[in-house]
């Protein structure tokens, strides 16, 4: 099965749509791959022949949201049956979970598909547009599941469909869209606690500072490294070693000005603010933790002057 190579495919898309990708899609991508590719079996030397799934397998299912506007935000998906003798998903099966989700997820709507892969391929077209009587515009959404280690940027790749005119004859091609990560607390909260490294004997609060402490130091030595690159540019830039680029350095400039919005009024009243919510949380954790010892104490004087008026025949303290 082919990849497709046509450099339309590679132009960026032009229907001015913002896509905001959640983690959670990514992790349930990956987690797909992940098991279908460890609960399949080479095939053996003697049935070479045969149709079972290989190891590297691709794996198919549907991506949800909701579209705002221009802005359309990718929150969750499900998995969906592929049939590759005819490129086809199994209608029944799609409609059903769409039905299931959408009583949980009432406001979520189907926004296009994902798959696995380096590239898109020629089938992959079959379902896109088997997919547009649900989403007249769906979105494709590819995971590149082989590890490049050179690679810095995720490996996610986000397609949209539009009509060209290639020799002649209007086509549907997959041209590439670009996308932000967008995130809500409760996934921040979920990724990181995925990310930590963590023993397999459960580990220590040392081991698990040590781990934190060594990716904040890898940030930082990144950053250093980035702006240390653009400071030797920028001085190469003044002494007419290279010719200047007006649009670098209004980035630049942007860039500093940003700066000092650490110290504005803003962020003293937001710092204030979280930190007068820290403290409170401290301080109502403290009087519980008071009322529990008084409570406890309480107990201990009922139980002792509850015996001591059953000799003398006074009443309980409390």
């Amino acid at each position: 099965m082919a990849s497709l190579k046509d450099p339309a495919q590679m132009a960026s898309s032009s229907s001015g749509l913002t896509f905001k990708l959640h983690p959670l899609v990514i992790v349930n991508i990956s987690d797909h791959h992940t098991r279908v590719k460890s609960q399949s079996q080479p095939p053996s030397a003697d049935s070479s022949s045969s149709t079972s799934t290989s190891p590297s397998s691709r794996v198919f299912g549907c991506v949800i949201g909701v579209q705002r506007g221009r802005t359309v935000e990718i929150f969750n998906s499900f998995e969906l049956l592929y049939d590759p003798s005819t490129h086809s998903l199994d209608r029944p099966f799609l409609e059903k979970k769409q039905e299931l989700y959408k009583k949980v997820f009432p406001n979520f709507y189907i926004l296009g598909w994902y798959s696995t892969g380096a590239d898109a391929e020629e089938s992959d077209m079959l379902i896109h547009k088997a997919l547009m009587d649900i989403n007249e515009s769906p979105v494709y959404v590819l995971l590149n599941p082989l590890i490049n280690h050179a690679q810095k940027d995720l490996p996610v790749t986000i397609f949209e469909s539009e009509m060209h005119v290639i020799d002649g004859i209007p086509q549907l091609i997959f041209v590439r869209s670009s996308y932000t990560i967008e995130t809500v607390e409760a996934e921040r909260i979920s990724v990181d606690h995925v990310a930590h490294l963590k023993p397999s004997d459960g580990g220590s609060a040392a081991t698990q500072l040590a781990a934190h402490l060594t990716g904040i130091h890898s940030a930082i030595k990144m950053l250093n490294s980035r702006i240390r690159v653009l400071h030797h540019y920028l001085n190469a830039m003044q002494k007419g070693e290279i010719p200047p680029e007006n649009s670098l350095l209004r980035q630049v400039s942007s860039l500093l000005r940003r700066l000092p919005a650490i110290e504005s009024e803003k962020f003293q009243d937001d710092f204030l603010m979280e930190y007068n919510d820290t403290l409170l949380i401290s301080y109502l954790a403290m009087f519980t933790d008071c009322s529990s010892t008084m409570n406890d104490l309480v107990d201990k004087i009922n139980v002792a002057y509850d015996r001591h008026s059953r000799r003398g025949g006074r009443t309980a303290f409390i």
